[in-house]
């Protein structure tokens, strides 16, 4: 039995983690802004549940949801950094305040929780964190580039603790959903700048049609995700990265594809600089 901590565990993935989770016995300290949202989807009250109000944004709340979870169940073995939202917009196109109300969330919030639950995790000397990203983290794409940042930036991050952390028993995940299911496309998970630029239409009006037509038709089930997330925590040698779904495999294989042609075609010139 482990006890997990989930960060926006009220709905979408993260909902269907936390329920994953308890359905094979363990804890979850499930955290959202309204924790009353969480207690909704369990309406029968597990024994292993703890819902606890808690934004990402603040870290007192953090720090106090760990604290009540310790409280509880006495350690944290699992830490699924799931909170997160899209913006939908050119970069040029995109805010100031959009663009640091996104990294405040997506990177900073991520940040938090992390400086929250890992004295935990290192006393412990063992533990797995979950970093949720997306395909987007690997190989994003005009309209959606600054959610893609903000991905790419959790997958630095990761990478960076992945090296930081092993020696100490700690293993680190980066999840990488394509398309789910869930409720990220509808306006609660999907922020889009109003202001347009003529010039973009060519480039990012299909991509703004294709995902207003694609919420509720995405090719993965958020159910078999959240059973290969659980999954990724119960084997010994968990992977660093883990893409979900087709689409996310079929992107990710043809940026590794662009990468390797262009590596090769500018080989030359890349090792004409060394001294």
């Amino acid at each position: 039995m482990s006890v997990w901590f989930v960060t926006g565990a009220s709905r979408g993935l993260g909902a269907e983690v936390t329920r994953e989770a308890l359905d094979r016995g363990h804890r979850v300290i499930a955290t959202a802004r309204d924790a009353s949202a969480v207690l909704k989807a369990y309406p029968e009250q597990p024994e292993g549940l703890l819902a606890v109000a808690a934004d990402v944004t603040e870290p007192a709340q953090l720090a106090a949801a760990v604290e009540a979870g310790l409280a509880r169940f006495g350690r944290i073995d699992v830490v699924a950094n799931n909170a997160g939202y899209g913006l939908v917009g050119t970069v040029e196109e995109s805010s100031d305040d959009a663009v640091r109300a996104l990294f405040d969330v997506n990177v900073f919030g991520a940040l938090n929780t992390l400086r929250a639950t890992l004295p935990t995790l290192r006393a412990q000397r063992s533990g797995h964190v979950l970093n949720i990203s997306s395909v987007a983290g690997f190989a994003t794409a005009a309209a959606v580039g600054l959610y893609g940042a903000s991905k790419f930036a959790l997958e630095g991050i990761s990478e960076a603790l992945h090296g930081e952390l092993a020696p100490l028993g700690v293993r680190v995940t980066i999840v990488e959903p394509g398309g789910h299911r869930t409720d990220f496309l509808s306006g609660s998970s999907l922020r889009t700048e109003p202001a347009t630029i003529a010039d973009y239409a060519a480039a990012t009006g299909p991509v703004r049609e294709a995902m207003a037509q694609y919420d509720g038709r995405q090719p993965g089930d958020p159910v078999k995700a959240a059973k290969a997330i659980v999954d990724v925590t119960e084997i010994a040698e968990p992977p660093l990265r883990l893409p979900l779904g087709a689409d996310a495999v079929e992107r990710i294989e043809a940026k590794l594809d662009l990468v390797r042609r262009e590596l090769d075609q500018w080989r030359r010139v890349a090792l004409s600089t060394a001294h």
